[in-house]
């Protein structure tokens, strides 16, 4: 009889306790979830998880590239650029689409001089202009280097969210650079990243990533920057459903 009680009570205080038991357990296991979660809709405002792996792979995809006039008296430009998975009409020649900014390019227009193209430490190779947007300072290149085009972002960046600048700041290639959104327009997102000449057309990209603009200018005498959001691509550069990439509210 008094083991058959002492059953009983067992029993019921593993009933009350099991429940006690699961929530600590999803409790605890909640947070660790949310660790590894970088979804930019409702997680864009913390770095990535595993920066190093983000940052390589977005370097692999960016390179440098020149603009050599054919006045020897012009030295030209340099800026940087981003691959993006877009069909250009240099044929199988030019197989590679790259993003960059107008005022990178706008001096090897119509014949003027050469464009160039180099990954990151490796070899320089011819390009071709293929498509310009003066007024968004937006233009695309295509060339022979065969490198993996980058994913656009989904979702509009808000302010807060964390970003990265990619690109050969003064030069130097490889360079990253981090920061947040600070606002945006529609065409526009106001940065808090450094930019430095050499930036210009390198990818912005968001903590998965990809990619949510193209570096495009800096302030002297206010403390931001600024990008071509994936929006200002739709105008010219690339056809999208609508007349922009992102939709209101999504």
């Amino acid at each position: 009889m008094e083991n058959n009680i002492a059953q009983k009570i067992t029993a019921f205080a593993t009933i009350i306790a099991l429940p006690f038991a699961l929530g600590a357990f999803i409790l605890t296991w909640a947070p660790a979830q949310q660790f590894y979660l970088s979804d930019p809709r409702g997680d864009g405002y913390v770095p990535p998880r595993n920066i190093e792996k983000l940052i390589t792979n977005v370097q692999d995809s960016t390179v440098t590239i020149f603009c050599r006039p054919n006045d020897p008296k012009n030295k030209g430009s340099f800026g940087s650029g981003w691959a993006i998975d877009l069909e250009n009409e240099q044929g199988k020649r030019y197989p590679t689409t790259l993003i960059t900014n107008y005022h990178v390019i706008d001096e090897c227009l119509d014949g003027k001089g050469k464009v160039t193209v180099l990954a990151l430490f490796g070899k320089e190779y011819q390009a071709v202009i293929d498509n310009w947007d003066e007024e968004n300072d937006l233009a695309s290149i295509a060339s022979a280097l065969e490198v993996t085009p980058l994913k656009l972002s989904e979702y509009e960046p808000y302010a807060g969210y964390w970003v990265a600048a990619i690109g050969s700041a003064d030069g130097y290639e490889g360079s990253v650079a981090f920061g947040n959104v600070l606002n945006g327009t529609q065409f526009e997102i106001l940065i808090t990243a450094p930019l430095s000449r050499g930036n210009s057309g390198g990818p912005l990209i968001d903590n998965e990533g990809n990619v949510v603009g193209t570096n495009t200018f800096g302030q002297i005498d206010e403390q931001y920057n600024g990008a071509m959001s994936l929006n200002a691509l739709c105008v010219k550069i690339m056809e999208c459903d609508g007349d922009v990439f992102w939709k209101a509210g999504e």
